[in-house]
């Protein structure tokens, strides 16, 4: 169960800021002393029956202490509360009749800049193009990888951002997005500088990796780690929050839309305009084959005077797990596949087209201003309310694997971000260049389909210059080599690079 914007915004527009939490890296608390005595700390909990916070306090050392009531003194507990009045409160029901009204007058997008088909769009895409190189020429562009996810679901004990996923080479995601940055400046000439939005899970061991691997090349000063927030869980039946173990509070990061205040609270908002940076490409960690820093995304964004543009894929078949872009009485929003029914997912228009097609690629563009004005208030993305299992310790202090989603969760979509912007964009991808995403172990957007994916690419790219390559022999790219066919054929052509640099053949 999720419950929908609609209810929880109500209540926590100008309130949430309150309610973020900032890992060591961002500048809240940094330089206070904790003096919090237990007698001050059950004076905070009481009004809300949180006490049970502090019920292993004496057996804690000074520094866990001190850590715990840091903690306690960062959570709103009574934001805490006016959230669970609202889920479990007639609002609620409410909000789901919202959400239905809001499924059943949703149209497909109005305005798409499609892929193009006539010489007249082409032309436009050529200049759109043109104007984004030079906007990455005059330094003006930065890139947001949002890397906080571990590859667990992938049976990889690591950070998403560490899988190898080469054909050929076992390049890691990592590496692959840093070849094409790297790439990106040597063809443009100006800086981009790269940000990636790590986890407290993932935090330490991405920087770690980075180092071991040299930053791939890049000019270290280049690259900005930073985390995004957790938010505390909460029993869903009792509202109290969990305790990870007898020094800890059960936390999880606050969703991709944790992004706006990250940015914010790390400093890093500011050191773009500095920078003069206008742009930001944004794109999340499992999808190797994006286009990083796209000139066309960037230039028909920046033409159009966009605050948000938002690359789109048509869904495979209704029943994709992808959210889908839609029109909802004249605002862009998005609708998650889990809110429709496969009727609902099928439903076609008067063309006979899916009125749900547009399938959200988390490859968006960002103007650096609009970043500026949605962390003004600290509150302008709204916090969603999910049911998860959540291993926590009883009040006898023993652990609880639950067998069935026992507390609430809260998190911020960054998607949320579209009906607040002027100019939302929707521009239509190549699904088969552009989206091949690692998300599940086996079966579609695995490991072996986004591999699979990478060599199909590179097969055509060498088809196109002119070399057919034999079934059974994969195929690899880096973007050091070529960013796209016609660098490939030129480079082919002029002997830089021989087809044998590029395949496991022997």
């Amino acid at each position: 169960m999720r419950v929908g914007g609609n209810v929880i915004g109500k209540l926590l527009r100008c309130a949430a800021l309150r309610f973020y939490f900032h890992h060591v890296n961002a500048f809240i608390l940094s330089n206070c002393e904790m003096t919090s005595t237990k007698e001050q700390l059950l004076e905070r909990l009481k009004p809300f029956g949180q006490q049970h916070l502090l019920n292993w306090w004496d057996e804690l050392s000074a520094d866990q202490q001190n850590a715990l009531a840091e903690r306690i003194q960062q959570i709103d507990f009574a934001l805490i509360e006016k959230i669970r009045q609202a889920a479990g409160n007639k609002e609620a029901a409410d909000g789901a009749a919202d959400s239905a009204a809001r499924i059943e007058s949703a149209a497909a997008p109005r305005s798409v800049v499609l892929q193009p088909t006539t010489d007249a769009e082409r032309n436009q895409q050529q200049n759109d193009t043109a104007l984004g190189e030079q906007l990455l020429a005059d330094g003006k562009v930065a890139v947001i990888t949002v890397a906080g996810g571990q590859g667990s679901r992938l049976g990889f004990d690591a950070p998403k951002g560490m899988f190898p996923i080469g054909p050929v080479t076992d390049r890691t995601l990592f590496q692959i997005f840093a070849e094409q940055i790297a790439a990106r400046k040597k063809r443009h000439g100006g800086q981009i500088p790269w940000l990636i939005m790590t986890s407290a899970a993932t935090h330490q061991p991405t920087v770690d990796f980075f180092q071991q691997q040299n930053h791939f090349g890049l000019d270290h000063a280049t690259i900005h780690f930073f985390q995004q927030g957790s938010l505390p869980a909460v029993d869903a039946k009792t509202g109290k929050v969990l305790m990870a173990d007898k020094a800890s509070i059960c936390l999880s990061p606050d969703g991709h839309g944790g992004l706006v205040t990250a940015l914010e609270s790390s400093g890093l908002l500011k050191q773009l305009a500095d920078a003069g940076v206008e742009q930001i490409f944004y794109h999340q960690v499992d999808n190797p084959t994006v286009i990083m820093c796209d000139p066309a995304l960037i230039g028909v964004h920046r033409r159009r005077e966009s605050q948000l543009t938002t690359n789109v894929v048509k869904k495979s078949s209704p029943t994709e797990k992808m959210g889908v872009l839609v029109d909802v009485n004249g605002r862009l929003e998005i609708i998650e596949y889990s809110e429709l029914t496969e009727e609902q997912a099928a439903k076609e228009d008067e063309s006979g087209q899916w009125i749900f097609w547009a399938g959200n690629t988390a490859i968006h563009v960002f103007a650096r201003t609009f970043f500026e004005e949605l962390a003004s208030d600290g509150c302008r993305l709204e916090l969603h309310v999910a049911n998860k299992k959540v291993a926590h310790i009883d009040q006898h202090g023993q652990p609880v694997e639950p067998e069935s989603p026992n507390a609430n969760k809260f998190e911020r979509f960054i998607f949320d971000a579209l009906p607040l912007a002027k100019n939302a964009l929707i521009v239509e991808g190549n699904r088969d260049r552009e989206f091949n995403p690692v998300k599940n172990a086996d079966g579609s957007d695995s490991p072996a389909t986004s591999r699979a994916a990478l060599n199909r690419i590179g097969r055509e790219w060498l088809a196109k210059a002119g070399h057919n390559i034999p079934d059974g022999t994969n195929v690899e790219i880096s973007p050091l080599i070529a960013l796209d066919e016609d660098e490939l054929a030129t480079k082919l052509s002029d002997g830089t690079v021989s087809v044998s640099d590029l395949t496991d053949a022997d």
